[in-house]
């Protein structure tokens, strides 16, 4: 028996279908090169963790105030994931029932906002997220939403922020984004945001593991509220946390003209009881488990060479004539204009398909495309670079890419260059 019937035995007994399913796209993962930033892979300890028993428990509430009985160990679970983010990120308060990143945000913001009241976020077709203030998101419709660019090459435009911060006046500004390949300058945001009498939400999401790693600078100490997501590059479930600085009131009443000392107890209310019910323990289980893995040595040389990947693959791309927003990058991943080589970026999502390589078109600052067929495309290093690449095999790798893009003749050479690359580099060895 293989070790993949071992690991989903009774799935594999109980449903053939999703079995299939499973299977197919852990072929998927294991013979094609993850290069969409916002993935990565997480270990067996945490996939283990999240399908453990801790699914079946209820646990309304927080550690020590539940509404239902027999959480002895959804608390011991919950205490320790609370603890090794705090740790981790050095904050004083971390809230670990987010369902995801989205669910963190909104919470986030009804923490300290009411409807109406102004944010302030990137522009979704300049790298921000739909969470961020666009139209169709929920925070575009119940908060008076006002939106930031970058400059002509994609960088922030620190001038316009402050601007509109001072015409504004908003409640919330969010840094934090899906598509900016550079350093986020934290302390900049917090002097604009300090001026005009602002929260500063950093969204980490897509940067927490080089954060937690001391590759990429942290908002603490500069953003009062900071969200992200688990998964990411922090390589953990697909959840959320909340972290802020402080400690919420015991027990957890509402609170009457707040201040930012009362965010701990703002950010926990607005999660429970005000946005979600029983958090997901098996999930917090996998979270614990990701953040212990995050400590390590290990995992910090792993953040520091997927910087390394990314930055090699930008010195190929440039030197093969196309054109990156910003010139480069400073993190995980890249953002390109492909319609040098005659192709839009969904053209070159299909063809770069066909050899094995996933990422997503996106639009790129000042895009003239539509979003569904824009001018870019986004690829990120974390799943290589957990799989063992290394600035040799990015040299392989982005020229291949390259030559792709640049003739469909190439596909065939290229697709052979990938599969060599899986089996070199192995995914989940053995399963």
């Amino acid at each position: 028996m293989r070790d993949r019937d071992r690991f989903y035995k009774h799935v594999r007994e109980e449903d053939k279908k999703i079995f299939s399913a499973i299977s197919g796209e852990l072929d998927r993962q294991q013979w094609g090169l993850e290069m969409i930033p916002s993935e990565s892979y997480a270990s067996r300890a945490v996939l283990e963790a999240m399908g453990s028993v801790l699914n079946n428990k209820y646990s309304e509430g927080y550690p020590k105030k539940r509404y239902y009985g027999g959480q002895k160990y959804a608390d011991i679970t919950e205490q320790i994931a609370i603890r090794r983010a705090k740790s981790l990120f050095k904050v004083t308060h971390a809230n670990v029932q987010p369902y995801s990143g989205s669910p963190a945000n909104f919470a986030a913001l009804n923490a300290v906002c009411t409807p109406g009241d102004t944010i302030m976020g990137m522009d979704l077709r300049f790298g921000g997220h739909l969470t961020h203030g666009w139209k169709v998101s929920v925070t575009g419709k119940y908060f008076n939403s006002i939106q930031y660019t970058t400059d002509k090459n994609g960088f922030l435009n620190f001038d316009e922020i402050e601007k509109l911060a001072k015409k504004h006046k908003p409640k919330v500004i969010i840094c934090g984004y899906t598509a900016y390949p550079r350093v986020i300058d934290f302390p900049r945001f917090a002097k604009i945001s300090r001026r005009v009498g602002a929260y500063l939400l950093a969204d980490i999401a897509h940067i927490a593991g080089l954060v937690a790693a001391g590759v990429h600078p942290s908002p603490v100490g500069h953003a009062e509220i900071i969200t992200t997501t688990t998964h990411k590059t922090l390589r953990g479930p697909r959840a959320g946390m909340i972290m802020c600085n402080g400690n919420p009131s015991d027990p957890l009443k509402p609170v009457k003209n707040p201040t930012k000392k009362d965010l701990p107890t703002l950010i926990d209310r607005s999660i429970f009881p005000g946005l979600q019910g029983g958090p997901h323990m098996h999930t917090i289980a996998g979270i614990a488990v990701a953040l212990k893995e995050a400590s390590t040595k290990e995992f910090r040389d792993w953040a520091k060479q997927v910087v390394k990947n990314a930055q090699k693959l930008a010195e190929i791309f440039n030197t093969r004539g196309l054109r990156l927003s910003t010139g480069g990058t400073d993190n995980h991943l890249i953002l390109m204009d492909v319609t040098p080589f005659k192709i839009t970026g969904k053209e070159a999502e299909e063809r770069l398909d066909r050899i094995g390589v996933t990422l997503n078109k996106n639009m790129i600052p000042y895009d003239p495309r539509p979003p569904f067929d824009p001018s870019g495309i986004r690829l990120g290093t974390p799943c290589v670079t957990i799989r063992g690449m290394k600035e040799k095999e990015m040299e392989i790798l982005g020229n291949a890419i390259a030559n792709t893009l640049e003739s469909r003749k190439n596909i065939k050479k290229s697709a052979k260059i990938v599969k060599e690359l899986c089996r070199e580099f192995p995914l989940y060895k053995n399963l």
